[in-house]
């Protein structure tokens, strides 16, 4: 039975006074990190190097919004903003093959129509290069020795297919190179010429053809079906277009690294491991032949092919500064960008000289944090209940580790926070939330669940269907791992996550609604027949797949199991606390998902705190409107759980928060209103 909303900000008000004085009590417990320091700008990051090694680039603010910066390598100090936006914060730039401009592409309020964006680094003479309405731009190639081109893909004149472009940074120029009619994709040679098409199959696999003078053969060299769809691809051809890569999990479980002689056809490996899928590479510049790989099981490291770079590797290793990954590099390759993340500091960016073997310092990404109470993560194998492994990470707060190994030493209210996709996965690393909610008082813990990419096919593929069951079955294996090894309670344990981790939180509220003390859904979709049917247009390959893995709405088993599978349809069972984000102009999920089911709820006077952010897409890009929805699913946990929080202040009126429905369901969210409405 449901209490009167009244009923229930008394029992939160008085859980606030209970938890502030028992943490009060505790003379362990860290001081409480600024919010703004977490979710705020970074200082610096995305470091880039010139190919010819003369600049440096990285994102800065620029009166609170994050742009391009550019120095000359010699002198970092002399750093000057390149770029001048004014609300949508650059999230990624990279330099032209000349070394002449940065490029970056950006979109309007989250909708993802990219356009691509050069600026001269000396004369900082910007222009637009893709200034066409309702298009998003995608990199299809570039080149080491083509210094004045690259391959672009453009989805203008058919919104489902991205025609391949030639486009001329000195003028400008875009030339038409393949008109698509149905390819997912073109892979290009070091010569800017298409050599591959994929074209997606009905069984949700790919078919990929070889192409010859701008022709694409009539059948396919190279053919899988679902199970291999999101482990095996291309992964490029060395420079002189002998030898293609593959990222490949054909006659096996785990993707290797193979090396295929374009003129024989046979495949040699080059790396494989029978745990993780190999990731990404690194590449000698001059050659494009790889030198290293990684494997990211529990967490991530570098693998060496011969002995070129096996010294510089081991070198880096040496410097116990944490985990790192090699960024960029210069044309020549003998310049690196090393990333350092020791977790329990802020990471930090640093040119490696690979002739002298030195490391130069460049920054440090958010020195805010510099002596801040970070707290260790710690990678778990936890078994979920049919024998899969769930490689997990669990963070713990101080209060709960005193000597930081890793283990609980008495349990504490938890947060499971659950990683989108789901075709993605959490990682071992510094994670903004983790840190957020351990300093609050939580333990909190990352499950890659069955459908999780990154650890073979076969445990990606266990996730067919099974949205909202199996799935959603690990991370209640995981939960309950926690309780027996003591890290929570299990009346304590909130759900919380974005895009894929929103539905999880959704489908945790409604169909096992005694599991959780409350969930916070980021822009989870809660109907899962109108997500497929508003998904983006230039997802159209990817559609196929979409209905293996998740249910085809295009027959009568597929429309029942999505039915069922959908939280929408279950909304009537949830009584414990939720809490919705939304941006009004996601195109993955569209925000009718959050609205329907907040319509739902509020037809069964069932309370829901719902907040929309106008300028926003598919997450929250301005740190504006992440700092102020911290501030609310802070304030929101607190009564749930027990733990601390920042008072909500006037973060709201700093963003462009709408609090359509809900207020009066976190402390303080009210009175934040008013004051935001007032100002």
């Amino acid at each position: 039975m449901l209490l009167r909303r009244s009923h229930l900000l008394a029992a939160g008000l008085a859980a606030m006074l209970l938890s502030t004085t028992a943490l009060a009590a505790d003379t362990a417990a860290p001081p409480l990190i600024e919010r703004a320091k977490l979710f705020g700008n970074p200082d610096k990051a995305g470091a880039q190097i010139s190919p010819d090694g003369q600049w440096l680039s990285w994102l800065a603010p620029r009166d609170g919004v994050l742009n391009v910066w550019v120095a000359p390598a010699r002198d970092p100090s002399q750093a000057r903003p390149l770029t001048n936006e004014r609300t949508r914060p650059i999230r990624s730039a990279f330099w032209s093959p000349d070394a002449a401009m940065v490029l970056y592409v950006n979109d309007t309020g989250g909708d993802e129509n990219f356009k691509l964006y050069g600026v001269n680094a000396a004369t900082g003479a910007a222009r637009t290069f893709t200034d066409f309405p309702k298009t998003r731009v995608q990199l299809v190639g570039t080149s080491h020795h083509i210094k004045d081109r690259l391959l672009i893909g453009l989805n203008n004149r058919d919104a489902r297919w991205h025609d391949v472009y030639s486009l001329d940074l000195g003028t400008g120029k875009l030339t038409e190179v393949m008109r698509n009619d149905g390819y997912a994709g073109f892979l290009a040679d070091d010569n800017l010429v298409l050599r591959l098409a994929a074209k997606a199959r009905d069984d949700g696999g790919y078919d990929y053809f070889k192409m010859t003078d701008g022709k694409v053969a009539a059948t396919p060299t190279v053919s899988f079906g679902l199970d291999d769809s999101l482990t095996t691809a291309p992964a490029g051809f060395t420079n002189d277009g002998k030898t293609l890569y593959w990222l490949d999990s054909r006659g096996r479980d785990t993707a290797a690294l193979m090396a295929q002689d374009v003129a024989t056809g046979k495949m040699t490996v080059i790396g494989e491991n029978p745990k993780a899928d190999i990731g990404g590479t690194l590449t000698d510049p001059v050659t494009g032949k790889v030198e290293a790989y990684a494997v990211n099981y529990l967490t991530n490291d570098y693998v060496a092919v011969g002995d070129a770079v096996k010294a510089d590797l081991a070198f880096l290793k040496s410097q116990n500064k944490g985990e790192f990954y090699v960024t960029d590099q210069t044309a020549d390759g003998t310049k690196w960008l090393v990333a350092f993340d020791p977790v329990t500091a802020p990471s930090s960016t640093w040119v490696y000289d690979r002739a002298q073997r030195t490391l130069t310092e460049l920054f440090v990404t958010r020195p805010q944090l510099v002596g801040a109470p970070l707290v260790p993560m710690w990678p778990e194998e936890i078994k979920a209940r049919d024998g899969l492994t769930l490689v997990s990470y669990l963070t713990l707060p101080k209060t709960a580790d005193a000597n930081a190994d890793g283990k609980a030493d008495r349990p504490v209210p938890m947060v499971l926070f659950v990683h989108g996709g789901p075709w993605a996965r959490d990682d071992y690393g510094y994670h903004p939330y983790h840190q957020w909610l351990a300093n609050r008082g939580y333990a909190v813990l990352s499950v890659n669940f069955r459908g999780s990419t990154g650890f073979g096919k076969g445990f990606t593929s266990a996730g067919d269907l099974q949205w909202g069951r199996k799935m959603h079955d690990d991370l209640l294996d995981a939960v309950d791992w926690a309780v027996t090894e003591g890290v929570t309670t299990r009346d304590k344990v909130a759900i919380m996550g974005g895009s894929y981790g929103g539905y999880a939180t959704l489908a945790g509220m409604a169909f096992t609604p005694d599991r959780f003390a409350c969930g916070v859904d980021i822009v989870g979709p809660s109907n899962l027949f109108t997500l497929l049917q508003t998904i983006p247009p230039y997802w159209e390959a990817g559609k196929q797949q979409f209905y293996k893995r998740m249910g085809d709405p295009n027959t009568e088993a597929g429309r029942a199991l999505l039915k069922e599978r959908s939280p929408l349809f279950a909304a009537d069972k949830i009584k414990r606390p939720l809490l919705i984000g939304q941006g009004a102009n996601d195109p993955r999920v569209n925000v009718r998902e959050s609205q329907q089911i907040v319509d739902a709820m509020a037809a069964k006077n069932i309370p829901v705190t719902y907040i929309v952010f106008p300028d926003e897409g598919h997450g929250f890009a301005r740190p504006e409107n992440n700092i102020a929805f911290a501030a609310v699913a802070e304030n929101f946990l607190q009564p749930c759980l027990g733990g601390r929080a920042e008072p909500i202040g006037d973060t709201l009126a700093k963003s462009t928060a709408q609090t359509e429905h809900g207020a009066d369901g976190v402390p303080g969210l009210a009175q934040a209103v008013a004051a935001s409405a007032a100002k």
